[in-house]
């Protein structure tokens, strides 16, 4: 991390609860948690809108998206995050081995590779999207609505990955460790995840 942070047993009120919730979420204290430590009400702010976007759509179509999304701002983090979603939430693998294949979803099933690809464009250049982009995935069954909670994932997505790699939060080795080391390779994107602590 490149700037200090409150440590959970020095964490109090407003920066305790937050850390508390963070715990109870992941089972462990996320690494990411450490920035909000100077702002709380921003890391609750966060998680009220992901979960705002999250809970209006389709969570499997959620989860491409982001991945996308992490995937084109080279965030580790995120990309290994919704890929454990994608698989343990969504019992999605077989979509995690094809976007490791094939990174920019070209092998993903028409509509999913759909999504996938205008997430990244979103994430990439966000000017760069056409109305024939968007009639593609009218077209491959969704609805305006349906497109608007892909863009409103992209755009949460790039604020969360500026502020975790701007201020140089590495993805937990917990969360690493829970794929091959093989597949997990691929979805390092951007900064390497933390290291095992040094023992002694």
């Amino acid at each position: 991390m490149f700037i200090d942070t409150t440590s959970e047993p020095d964490a109090t009120g407003a920066v305790a609860d937050y850390y508390a919730e963070q715990r109870k979420a992941w089972g462990f204290l996320p690494n990411y948690a450490g920035v909000f430590s100077h702002r709380p009400a921003v890391g609750n702010a966060w998680t009220t809108l992901n979960l705002t976007i999250r809970s209006g759509m389709d969570r499997r179509r959620f989860e491409l998206a982001t991945i996308a999304a992490a995937r084109t701002l080279r965030s580790t983090y995120c990309t290994a995050a919704h890929a454990k979603f994608l698989r343990d939430v969504c019992a999605d693998e077989d979509s995690l081995h094809r976007i490791a294949e094939a990174p920019d979803g070209t092998t993903l099933d028409e509509k999913d590779r759909l999504v996938y690809q205008f997430a990244s464009k979103v994430a990439a250049d966000a000017t760069s999207v056409s109305q024939d982009d968007v009639d593609q995935l009218r077209s491959a069954g969704l609805s305006d609505g349906d497109i608007a909670d892909v863009v409103f994932a992209v755009a949460a997505r790039s604020f969360f990955t500026r502020v975790l790699d701007g201020l140089g939060a590495q993805l937990d080795v917990q969360t690493a460790n829970e794929f091959d080391p093989a597949l997990f390779a691929s979805m390092v994107v951007g900064r390497p995840a933390a290291a095992l602590p040094v023992a002694g």
